[in-house]
């Protein structure tokens, strides 16, 4: 079982910044990718980036230049920096983690936070 400690979000107003933390514990022997997804009104759950355990990281078109994440292994933290928000960015952000759990380290899991808001207006 994986609980998650997720902060930063809130209301901003356009060209503002945000950063999103997300700290992952629980029965966690390694883990291999992290990732931040959101859900906007009325849309589909979205990849926002990714980093992996080796530090390669991937973003949605839409927010390249604009966001960055970041991971400190030893914590088990992913981060996501939000620079120049826009009204479009407004949606719940879950963070995803991928690892081994310590009862089998023959397979891997997926495990979900419970989201917090970012709402971009003015």
């Amino acid at each position: 079982q994986v609980q998650f400690v997720e902060s930063g979000g809130g209301r901003v107003q356009p060209g503002g910044s945000l950063r999103l933390s997300c700290a992952a514990s629980g029965s966690i022997f390694s883990i291999l990718d992290m990732g931040w997804y959101r859900q906007g009104p009325g849309q589909q759950r979205e990849l926002v980036a990714t980093i992996t355990n080796g530090g390669s990281t991937n973003y949605t078109d839409s927010v390249k230049g604009r966001f960055t994440i970041t991971r400190d292994n030893a914590q088990n933290t992913v981060y996501l920096q939000m620079n120049s928000l826009k009204p479009e960015d407004t949606a719940v952000y879950y963070c995803n983690v991928h690892f081994i759990p310590i009862a089998s380290r023959k397979i891997t899991l997926r495990s979900w936070g419970q989201g917090t808001q970012v709402t971009v207006s003015s």
